[in-house]
This record gives C-alpha cells, structure tokens and sequence, in this order.
C-alpha cells in the first residue's frame, strides 16, 4: 500500500471516530442533562412570558384581542377555556409527561412573577406548547406559548461544546490505544522474541506514521540480523572447508621431510611448495578477517586515488597489470578500497586472461568508477548475482589456491560503503572484453550504507 492510501485511511478514520464520539456523547449528554436544561429554559422562557403576559393585558384593556394580535405578532384566541378544561388548573393526563412536566414549572414561574396565577392548557395538535389565560375585561383571552423539548436539534450550546470536546477526548484515546499502544505493544512482543529462537517474521506496519518508520526500521534490523547470521554460518562452514586443502598439503611436505630426501633440489621443491601453501592459508585467513572484521568503521580520509591504486598495486608485474588512472582525489576509506581492487585484479588474473587494465575515471555525479578490465570471456549475465554472494566460487577448479570465494563479496561490500556497486561490462575493445567497475562516491557527501 502507497503512503498516500493508509494516511488518508488514518484521517478517516480519525474523523469517523470523531464524529461518532461526538454523536454519542451528545446523545447521552442530552439525556443525563435533561432535566437541568429543561428548568434553564423553562425560567429563561418563564421571565419572558411574565413581561409579555403584562403587557398584553394592559394592551387588552384598551384595544380588541385581534388588534393586539395583529399590532405585537402574538398569537392570541378568543373563546372559553380550550378542550373544556376547568381554568384554573392543567390536566395532568393531557399530553405528553414531559410537556405536562415543562407546563407545571412554567405554570409555577409565572405564578411567582405575576400578581396572579395564570391558567394554562396543552396545546391539542403537532404544535408542541401551552395556553396561557390572559385577564380580559370582557372575554376569555389565551396566549400560546410553544415550548422547545429539552431534546432536539439543534442542541444547547452548551451540550454541543461539551460533546465536542468529549469526542475529541474519547477519539484520542482511541487513536493512542488502536494506533499507537496496541502496534507498539506489537512491536515489543517481537522485539522480546529476538536472539531467543530462529527466524523472527517481519513485524505488520500498522498505526501512526511514526509507529509505521519505528516498525519499517526494526524490520530492516530483523533482515540484517538475518544475512548476518546467514554470513557467520556460512563463514564458519567455510573455514573448516578452504583451511582443510593447505593444512593437508602441509602435513603431507613434513612427513616428506622427515623421510630421507635425496637430492637439494628435491628439498628445495619441497619447501617452495610449503611456502606457497603458506601463502594460500594468509590470503584465505586475511580475506576472511576482512570480510568478518568489519571495515566499515574505518576513518574516511581524502587521498588521491590514483596514487592509492598505484601503491596498491605495485606488487604486480607492469606487464599483466597495465594502470591507466586519472588524477583524481576523493574521500575514501583507503585500506578497504585498496583491499577492494586488489581483490578485483587479483580475481581478473586468476580467472581471466592477461593483461589486466586498471582504469580510474570520473563517475556519475562528481563521483569515481574503477574499472579492472581483462581479456576473459568473463562473468555471465546469469552468474553475476551469484558471484557477488560470500564463499561462492563460479571455478571450482581454483578452491584449493587461496580463493575461498570472497574477493566479490568483498568489494561488493566496499563499493555500498562509499555509496556505490559492483557493475559488469561486457564490451570488447583495445582495453579487453569483460571488466567489473568498482562505482562509488566520495564519503564527504554520503556516508557508508
């Protein structure tokens, strides 16, 4: 899923539990507070009766009831008591209990405000309200009052800034116990469960943004954790298997010399043979100190790379290995790098075909490219992948010499380090036919990876 999907996904569901909190909060703030809100308006709207009852009798001793009416907006009628109702009390059994209830108290507030107590009937039909008998010389007068239910829409204000803010309370702590306590809770199990028993399963990115990167970061970790353990197993393994040839060889040259041996050259032989196997366990021993070793904590320093290579290489003889190298100085983890290329011109000249070219060249983006070309049919498409793996040899023929199959894993690993890869290139010309480029940049801009 695209970041864009799951954060509008979070913002939705943030609002939806926002407004559903806020409904229901209401709702039930509606109903706890009935009561209370049902007296606020009742003497809110009793102050207001009691002035408009005063001036309406006033008005009716002077003018008609249909005048008044029409002069003050009221909505007044003209005829004996409604229903035929007795005028001086309200029916307790007409109409509904709570619109029997808000007549009684406002009955109560304008017989507290008034010189006298009014006569008030409910209102017969949809119209939710009372009628308020008016003191008339002549004829029986009655006011409609209408009466608001304590439980409607719109809401008090007050109810709905509580609601409100009730929604947003109860929506938090649903958003920090679904998306951020439970993932993490999550997270925690897994992180418990690591160094404890094999393979861990990647932790399911779920929450808040920042409790998805914490989640992405600790997967990486556990993916990490996993190629190193593949690595050390491998290694190990390894070891056991590349160190067996030299020390049999070894051991079978001593028992030669301890038998009689005729002949100096004989003995002669025998001891540069030793010492070449020697030099087999140093390069295997070294190559895996420097895979296991990690070099990626090595000082970073700007050197001029063609005189690093130059000194690198200068083991080598000038005609199997040609440098071609451009004055070109970049921040480097020189000993890794050397490490690197040697390994490279090492590989080109055990698998390919003399003479070797080293060509340094300015790469992509102000960084650097080093090239080994050689004269071999190469590393096919297919074996790339697997030839930049530890410990694997695409020549099994050559295991036995000091090639224990880490050379490319190696210099893989530098070429990240500085930002970069492995690349092959395949393309026949005056330099050789198969070259694998060591790309990278310098390291005052990109740390190691």
């Amino acid at each position: 899923m695209s970041r864009l999907p799951w954060r509008w996904l979070l913002l939705g569901r943030l609002i939806g539990a926002f407004a559903g909190s806020s409904l229901a909060s209401l709702l039930v703030f509606q109903q706890v507070f009935a009561q209370q809100i049902e007296r606020l308006q009742t003497a809110q709207l009793g102050r207001g009766l009691a002035l408009t009852v005063r001036l309406s009798e006033l008005a009716l001793e002077r003018f008609p009831p249909p005048l008044v009416s029409e002069l003050t907006g009221l909505r007044l009628i003209v005829q004996p008591v409604p229903g035929g109702m007795a005028r001086s009390i309200l029916n307790p059994r007409a109409g509904p209990a709570s619109l029997r209830r808000q007549g009684l108290a406002l009955q109560g507030e304008l017989c507290r405000r008034l010189s006298h107590c009014p006569a008030i009937q409910m209102a017969q039909g949809p119209e939710r309200g009372v009628w308020i008998e008016l003191i008339s010389p002549l004829e029986p007068v009655w006011l409609f009052a209408a009466l608001r239910s304590p439980v409607s829409w719109p809401p008090a204000p007050l109810l709905l800034s509580l609601a409100l803010v009730s929604g947003a309370t109860i929506s938090g702590a649903a958003f920090l116990l679904l998306e951020v306590e439970q993932p993490l809770r999550a997270l925690e199990r897994a992180l418990g469960r690591v160094g404890r028993s094999g393979r861990q399963p990647a932790v399911e990115e779920t929450g808040a943004p920042d409790v998805r990167r914490l989640t992405r970061h600790f997967n990486a970790m556990l993916a990490r954790l996993e190629a190193t353990q593949q690595e050390r197993a491998t290694m190990l393994a390894g070891i056991a298997h590349d160190l067996r040839s030299p020390i049999t060889r070894l051991r079978f040259r001593l028992s030669l010399l301890a038998a009689p041996v005729s002949g100096a050259d004989r003995v002669a032989e025998i001891r540069e043979r030793g010492e070449r196997d020697l030099d087999a366990l140093e390069r295997i021993t070294s190559q895996f100190l420097l895979f296991a070793g990690g070099g990626e904590h090595e000082a970073a320093v700007e050197v001029p790379l063609d005189a690093l290579l130059a000194e690198a290489l200068a083991q080598h003889d000038p005609g199997a290995v040609r440098l071609e190298l451009r004055a070109l100085t970049a921040r480097v983890q020189p000993i890794a790098m050397a490490r690197a290329v040697a390994n490279l011109v090492d590989n080109a000249l055990a698998h390919g075909t003399p003479p070797v070219v080293v060509r340094l060249i300015e790469g992509e983006e102000g960084g650097f490219a080093i090239q080994v070309w050689d004269q071999g049919e190469g590393i096919s498409a297919e074996a790339w992948e697997r030839a930049l793996q530890p410990f694997q040899r695409l020549d099994q023929a050559r295991g036995g010499q000091g090639h224990c199959g880490l050379g490319m894993a190696i210099a893989a690993r530098v070429a990240r380090w500085h930002g970069g890869e492995l690349r092959r290139l395949q393309q026949p010309g005056a330099d050789g036919r198969f070259a694998v480029a060591l790309v990278g940049r310098s390291l005052a801009s990109a740390g190691p990876t």
